[in-house]
């Protein structure tokens, strides 16, 4: 089993490991292909399913894939930018809800116990709220590569697969202004109404983006530094283990806004850097969607959550193992003499 990663020291260190990332194996992707032909049913039929156990195997470097041993990483985080009052609830409740969950009573503990997940929870730098990004950096450099450091040491190598979430009030507003940042359009763009804002909320929240997308703009060029600007850091440790599940083969089910926005920056500084991703779901958030297209990321679920919690990425389980199962136990048409096609 491969050992987890050294966290890195600096800047340098953390963008190696974006542009090293190791790439598929396209050797079992291709023996998945040629097994799918033989089984008993007609090419494609089973879909995007029978994509997901190619993708699933591709990156576990195996022709016969599983999803038995999944984890769900919950990243927790405060936001210094809740001051600007970008939200209608109290930073507290980002405490209170790591303690929920730790309690067994949120959402996620539901859909992860009927998953058959282990869910594990982790709050980033102890809750410590980030920098007011519209005044300062939201992390000096030691707490965003600490942060970045946190996702990567959550990661377990050997995970099947692994799901990605968050927790922090505040967070929708570090997201929309990682987006704005990314890929541009400004805080109107991006800004959504979170955990409730009504259509004036909306537009400050919007009004705040821009303020801070102007205050660090000279820094913008560069995607690993506009998440240490104007993320989190609960978003900088679901980047960090976005990273580390690629280096440790693990592939990844992404959840909602806030996610897809944290693992953003792999996705803009190397080219298939999200690969080994698949996006869970596609939130009501109203930036998702368009998050998600520029991303080239095309979500297998549409409920219209909005939770966060990973609740999304939590949902998709049953299909990477209903896809892998599919593979790996239906008989091939020779074991079930069945004809084939003529």
């Amino acid at each position: 089993m491969p050992s987890r990663l050294s966290p890195p020291q600096d800047m340098a260190a953390l963008r190696a490991l974006c542009m090293t990332l190791p790439d598929a194996d396209m050797a079992a992707d291709h023996a998945i292909a040629r097994h799918d032909s033989s089984l008993t049913k007609p090419p494609g039929s089973l879909g995007r399913l029978e994509e997901l156990a190619r993708w699933t195997g591709r990156w576990q470097r195996t022709a016969w894939p599983r999803a038995e041993r999944v984890e769900i990483l919950v990243f927790a985080g405060n936001h210094g930018v809740t001051a600007q009052g970008v939200t209608p609830w109290p930073a507290d409740v980002t405490r209170q809800m790591v303690e929920n969950f730790r309690n067994g009573g949120a959402a996620i503990n539901q859909i992860a116990r009927v998953a058959s997940a282990r869910l594990r929870v982790v709050a980033v730098a102890e809750l410590r709220p980030t920098a007011d990004f519209t005044q300062a950096p939201a992390m000096e450099m030691p707490a965003f590569l600490h942060a970045i450091a946190t996702g990567m040491a959550a990661v377990r190598p050997g995970t099947d697969l692994l799901c990605l979430g968050e927790m922090g009030i505040g967070n929708t507003t570090a997201a929309a202004a990682v987006c704005a940042g990314l890929f541009g359009g400004g805080g109107a763009t991006w800004a959504g109404r979170g955990t409730g804002l009504d259509d004036a909320g909306v537009r400050h929240k919007a009004q705040v983006v821009d303020r801070a997308l102007a205050a660090h703009a000279p820094h913008l060029h560069d995607p690993l530094e506009v998440m240490r600007h104007l993320g989190g850091h609960e978003l900088a440790a679901m980047l960090g283990a976005a990273i580390a599940a690629r280096h440790h083969n693990i592939p990844v089910l992404l959840d909602g806004f806030i996610c897809t926005a944290a693992v953003a920056p792999l996705g803009v500084l190397q080219p298939g850097g999200l690969e080994h991703t698949r996006l869970a779901h596609c939130s009501a958030e109203s930036g998702h969607a368009r998050l998600a297209t520029a991303l080239g990321l095309s979500p297998l679920l549409d409920l219209g959550l909005r939770l966060g919690e990973g609740s999304g990425a939590g949902l998709a389980i049953p299909l990477v193992r209903a896809a892998t199962a599919c593979l790996c136990g239906m008989a091939t048409f020779a074991q079930a003499q069945v004809s084939g096609r003529e």
